[in-house]
């Protein structure tokens, strides 16, 4: 994917949360170039700052705005989300990115196990919270980072906090199975309800050497990095551009997009597979209501 031949975005809005390292941060760095006006929505503002400086170093008239959110709690999203509407009164799109990956098991404030909540949770509730703004918006996306860990995942309705039985990598994959559970069902959720002026895509970047491995034990991570993580992984910069075409390439409401190479692990973006749990209304029905029950806040 060329940069050059992406749409110039200048006067659109986009939301990135995470968007101070990794994927957020490549996808913060490409709108910026194509001048649209970046909310980095970040846990961590001092690491959110020196990101939108490097930013600048790059694109000095970027136009770029950082503001504090910790989707692993949801007073800092309902907090968020009210600080942005008494800004602006439009949101082209929102890019759903941040994320936690196999952490040691933490049980959050709201009482939520972390990776779901971060990575699943606070984002329900900020596309919620931010639903109406979207809305008015015309041609407005909300876009939702998923993984190819979802692959081999499934919903545990029976223990959803994994407070009976905690693997962190079956946490993570439950977390990124309901991302784009929750990206299909917006999108029916959309059509139904007459929405055409807004759609919901998704995006999983392959295997991308970001921060989110800081949890691998040190070994691990140490020989994957010079044996294995060369011929199978790609650079943030590449792992970022399946996000960058859902939220202003060529796409379709419900359309999925990843690396197009050996197990979508890394390759150019395109068109990505999910599963057929991913794709199932009854599993997505039951998760988007009981999602609103747990953050209590119902939309669509």
């Amino acid at each position: 994917m060329d940069d050059n031949n992406l749409q110039e975005q200048a006067g659109r809005i986009f939301i990135v949360t995470g968007a101070n390292t990794g994927l957020g941060y490549e996808n913060s760095l490409t709108l910026a170039k194509k001048g649209a006006k970046v909310i980095m929505a970040c846990r961590n503002l001092e690491k959110a700052n020196a990101a939108k400086d490097s930013i600048k170093e790059e694109v000095p008239n970027a136009d770029l705005e950082v503001m504090e959110i910790d989707l692993s709690n949801l007073n800092s999203v309902r907090k968020f989300a009210k600080s942005y509407q008494s800004k602006y009164d439009r949101l082209d799109v929102l890019i759903n990115n941040a994320g936690v990956m196999m952490p040691p098991y933490t049980k959050t404030e709201d009482g939520f196990e972390l990776q779901l909540e971060a990575n699943y949770l606070g984002h329900f509730l900020l596309t919620g919270l931010l639903m109406n703004t979207i809305l008015k918006t015309p041609d407005s996306r909300i876009v939702t980072l998923s993984s190819i860990a979802h692959k081999n995942a499934k919903i545990n309705f029976e223990d959803l906090q994994s407070e009976k039985k905690y693997s962190a990598s079956t946490a993570y994959g439950q977390s990124k199975l309901a991302c784009l559970l929750f990206a299909f069902e917006l999108q029916r959720r959309l059509d139904k309800q007459g929405h055409n002026q807004t759609i919901s895509t998704a995006a999983h970047p392959g295997i991308s050497t970001t921060e989110l491995a800081r949890h691998m034990p040190r070994l691990v991570y140490t020989i994957l990095k010079y044996t294995l993580a060369p011929m199978l992984t790609h650079p943030p910069k590449e792992g970022a551009k399946p996000t960058i075409v859902a939220a202003i390439g060529d796409a379709e409401g419900g359309d999925y997009f990843g690396p197009t190479g050996f197990q979508e692990f890394k390759g150019n973006p395109g068109k990505a597979s999910a599963t057929t749990l991913a794709k199932n209304k009854d599993v997505a029905k039951r998760l988007w209501e009981v999602a609103e029950e747990l953050v209590g806040m119902k939309y669509l």
